[in-house]
């Protein structure tokens, strides 16, 4: 197995693993230094031990979409729309308030319309910028590894389906191109993207790295919004010591322990440590039983990564 193939199928499976962590903890407070988070599901939520949530569900429409297209181009898009409202369907109760306003307000099973939707209930919420589009994009970086300026573009435009705030879209440019970088084998550098937003954003984006960078990252809660979501997760990696298997499952720990959105933070940390230390840094117990939306496991969910990653280059 390449690294890289090992490292895209991390993408996948680390952030199904951290979701499937989190789930049992959210919405609570922080956690004790010395507890130890288990993936013993969520019943009040219908969720299974091992089962991951809307994050790793919505990751997985993506790769779907991307990987039946080679790609996220215009027809993708109106086929990820189309799964997403499929998903909504049977997944609408896991998801975020901001999400589910944009299904209900969605006309036809198209991009156009979503975005539309999208659009309509920023207007009325104008400071509407939850974390459920940053949840899901790490996967967009396997679409196009080798293409920094079009992976940006891909993941602002899966972003605008249904987080349109340009907080929303730089905070999913920025941790999609931390993953494209870690895949290829770079450092983990999330401010490596900053020349890809707007360069009125670039300052603020800075500093609110600098100030998550080695924090304790309980000190980002609530952390709903997707900045403060994107701080959190980018402490629980950096002010965690170790490399592979060690950094990866400790990091994963320390982000569930900072509370609040548990499932979604961990998620959003697994993506980019996936990326950096593969999937066969994941522990073994974990890897087993982690499942969920689209009948995948963990076997299903690196055989579709594989699918992403292949389809770009057919």
């Amino acid at each position: 197995m390449t690294d890289r193939r090992d490292r895209a199928r991390g993408v996948l499976l680390a952030q199904a693993c951290g979701d499937a962590l989190g789930v049992p903890y959210e919405f609570g407070p922080p956690l004790a230094d010395d507890a130890v988070p288990e993936m013993v599901g969520r019943p009040e939520s219908d969720l299974l031990p091992g089962e991951y949530s809307d994050d790793t569900a919505m990751a997985v429409c993506i790769a779907e979409a991307a990987a039946g297209h080679g790609g996220l181009d215009d027809t993708a898009l109106d086929d990820l729309a189309r799964r997403f409202l499929a998903w909504g369907k049977v997944g609408v109760k896991h998801a975020g308030r901001q999400t589910k306003l944009v299904f209900a307000a969605t006309v036809e099973p198209t991009a156009d319309a979503m975005r539309h939707a999208a659009r309509t209930v920023l207007e009325e919420t104008p400071h509407a910028a939850g974390n459920g589009a940053l949840m899901r994009t790490a996967v967009v970086a396997l679409v196009r590894p080798d293409d920094r300026v079009g992976t940006a573009r891909s993941a602002a435009q899966v972003a605008q389906l249904t987080h349109p705030h340009h907080e929303a879209v730089e905070s999913c440019v920025l941790w999609t191109e931390a993953v494209r970088r870690a895949l290829l084998g770079g450092d983990v550098d999330l401010a490596a993207g900053l020349d890809l937003i707007d360069p009125a954003s670039r300052g603020p984006w800075r500093r609110r790295i600098d100030a998550a960078t080695g924090a304790d990252p309980s000190t980002f809660t609530p952390n709903g919004y997707t900045v403060a979501a994107l701080q959190a997760a980018w402490a629980a990696i950096t002010s965690t010591p170790g490399q592979g298997a060690v950094h990866l499952s400790m990091s994963l720990i320390a982000a569930v322990r900072a509370g609040g959105d548990t499932d979604t933070i961990a998620a959003i940390a697994g993506g980019l440590l996936g990326a950096r230390w593969g999937a066969s840094a994941i522990p073994d117990a974990w890897r087993q039983a982690v499942h969920g939306y689209g009948d995948l496991d963990g076997p299903g969910l690196s055989d579709l990564a594989d699918r992403v990653l292949d389809s770009a280059h057919d």
